[in-house]
């Protein structure tokens, strides 16, 4: 560990400054109700840009947060497959996932959330919130949300994106042939003074990278804008998603060798943006998402042990926000529907209903200020406040203060609450919500050179939600086991220059976490409390000039569980007109590691690709 910081401390100061560009400057992060710009927010926030997208050696939004620190991507089949998501230490249930600002997470099992129908090439940016969020997006962002904001076309063009790659191993259990994979996403736009069109599909296959982890996805995105004038905007989406892939050891392991899964998602979203008057805003917005699961544990006997869930959810949502001489105000109501219908969970459903309010201003001299809270309903766990607030003192006009505190709630998944798995796992209709409060205070520095921050944060979830078990002769079964106190730091470290010709970026971010279980017996055993981060680095640096590019990814993970790891990534580009040719060395010195489970990832792997951007 001590190497793996020292090393990355040190590079920066190989380099000489001439200048910077900041391409978060005129960000606005996006708030269904106040609307905030990157530079003035008051909590912990992070952005992966469009910039970045473009040039990490990535090909999922999967491994894209990986590069993230404080975000916890715990793969079972690497290439966009199937991955958990936590941030700062929290479960994979506690984290919200949205589409630009439409909640869009699973309520069957979030291990099903990150099926988003949205090629890379389609995305503007992903925005990260860090802590409890349901004073700014409702129910079960408990330890946070994550929100993938897709971009507007600004012309008629064309984007192409074709890549494979492989370890050099032979698949000897099977077909003796070389582990690969490969892949193709295509796009197109269409940009008129009123109406903007964007059409994105994206199909990646592969023999996976060791027995029964071959995988194929096929991915088809939509999205039209139309502004009717200057105060009348509108905005739809669709997707659809199709995930067939080997699940060797995914949830079972030993005895899941054979097993396979089959993920089917539709989603559906209309938004829009009302500027009634000078100070009054409304903005409506209506989500659907569509969820099949097959679950196969012998792919080749599907009478035997095969687990299908039918899931379908519609969120609504009237947001406003009015502005006043001392500031604005952000309101709201929202109402959701939840159904599923499953071989093993059952046929349930349930409501949920909630109102905001929010309040800021900044007529205090260097003081900016929000506070607010959310107001739930939900037909089985009743009415619940949540309020939060944050504050920022503007010490010097490039470094501030910021605090916060927030809470927030998780409702239990179907599966929670009433999988019959036997013998392996059970529901337990009788949990109720895990509950949960931080507090955090910090600095951010940020001048046409760099920007900094540093987070402190303390955490406390009740009622915490686990699987547990007294002996490995009974099943697993979920309870709410006590409460989970979890102690943080989040720092990070931003540098871009330029030195004649050369533009270099350097990035370090450090978290670290604390976690303490108070309320599990001693003698249960429990399958996520003790598998989160304790240390986690990131180091990003990238040199390019007009033609070339050439970016290394440095990552140390220390689980409180597992083997600690070190991880190096690497891409090199050259630009060539409206062609971008690219080699990507994930892993690159072979590291043996775990990230969810019994599941080896892939050791090292190599890809070559062709992008192309023109336009029409």
């Amino acid at each position: 560990m001590k190497r793996a910081i020292l090393c990355a401390l040190f590079l920066p100061f190989v380099m000489q400054a001439q200048e910077n560009e900041n391409t978060l400057d005129e960000l606005i992060i996006q708030n269904n109700r106040i609307s905030i710009p990157f530079t003035e927010q008051n909590r912990n926030v992070s952005v992966i840009t469009a910039e970045e997208i473009k040039v990490l050696p990535a090909k999922s939004i999967n491994e894209l947060l990986t590069y993230v620190s404080g975000v916890d991507i715990r793969q079972r089949g690497p290439f966009g497959t199937q991955a958990d998501v936590s941030i700062d230490g929290g479960s994979f249930e506690q984290t919200l996932i949205l589409l630009n600002g439409v909640r869009i997470s699973d309520h069957q099992t979030a291990h099903n959330s990150l099926n988003i129908p949205i090629p890379t090439e389609a995305i503007e940016r992903i925005e990260i919130l860090k802590g409890p969020a349901a004073r700014i997006y409702g129910v079960n962002s408990l330890t946070g949300a994550i929100n993938i904001v897709t971009r507007r076309p600004i012309d008629n063009s064309f984007y192409a994106n074709v890549f494979a790659g492989t370890n050099f191993k032979k698949n000897k259990e099977e077909t003796n042939e070389i582990f690969n994979g490969r892949g193709i996403q295509l796009g197109f736009t269409l940009a008129k003074e009123k109406f903007q069109h964007q059409l994105f599909g994206s199909h990646e296959s592969g023999s996976g990278y060791r027995y029964n982890t071959a995988y194929h996805n096929n991915k088809v995105f939509y999205q039209a804008d139309f502004q009717a004038n200057d105060n009348n905007n509108f905005n739809l989406l669709a997707g659809y998603t199709n995930s067939n892939f080997g699940a060797n050891g995914f949830y079972a392991s030993p005895g899941d060798k054979e097993a396979k899964e089959i993920v089917q998602t539709v989603m559906f979203a209309v938004q829009s943006k009302h500027r009634l008057s000078d100070n009054f805003v409304l903005l409506p917005q209506i989500g659907y998402r569509y969820n099949y699961d097959d679950y196969r544990y012998f792919r080749h006997k599907l009478d035997v042990a095969r687990s299908q869930h039918y899931s379908n959810s519609l969120n609504a949502q009237l947001n406003a926000n009015y502005q006043v001489n001392y500031g604005e105000f952000g309101f709201g109501v929202e109402g959701r529907y939840e159904q599923i219908n499953s071989s093993n969970i059952g046929n349930h459903e349930r409501e949920n209903f909630g109102f905001y309010a929010e309040f800021r201003t900044q007529e205090i001299e260097n003081i900016d200020f929000t506070i607010g809270a959310y107001t739930n309903y939900n037909s089985v766990f009743g009415w619940q406040v949540f309020p939060g607030l944050d504050f920022s003192y503007l010490i010097q006009p490039d470094f501030k203060f910021i605090a916060s505190a927030g809470t927030s709630q998780r409702i239990p998944s179907f599966t929670d609450l009433y999988l019959d798995q036997r013998p392996g796992n059970i529901g337990n209709s009788n949990l109720i919500s895990e509950k949960a409060i931080q507090y955090e205070g910090g600095f951010k520095f940020e001048d046409e050179k760099f920007k900094a921050k540093a987070i402190v944060f303390y955490r406390d979830i009740n009622d915490f939600i686990d699987w547990t078990r007294l002996s490995a002769d009974v099943p697993w079964q979920a309870n709410n086991v006590g409460s989970l106190r979890t102690t943080g730091i989040n720092a990070s470290f931003d540098y871009r220059l330029k030195a004649d010709k050369n533009d270099w970026k350097f990035k370090l971010a450090y978290t670290y976490l604390s976690p303490k279980m108070e309320g599990l017996a001693e003698d249960n055993s429990s399958k996520y409390k003790i598998e989160n981060f304790r240390h986690q680095l990131v180091n990003i640096i990238q040199w390019s000039n007009s033609n070339w590019s050439a970016l290394i990814a440095n990552r140390y993970n220390e689980r409180i569980s597992y083997k600690d790891y070190f991880l190096t990534d690497l891409r090199v580009s050259y630009q060539y007109k409206k062609f971008n040719y690219y080699v990507d060395a994930q892993n690159i010195f072979d590291k043996t590691y775990i990230e969810a489970g019994a599941v080896p990832m892939p050791g090292r792997w190599f890809s070559i690709g062709i992008k192309f951007n023109g336009v029409l």
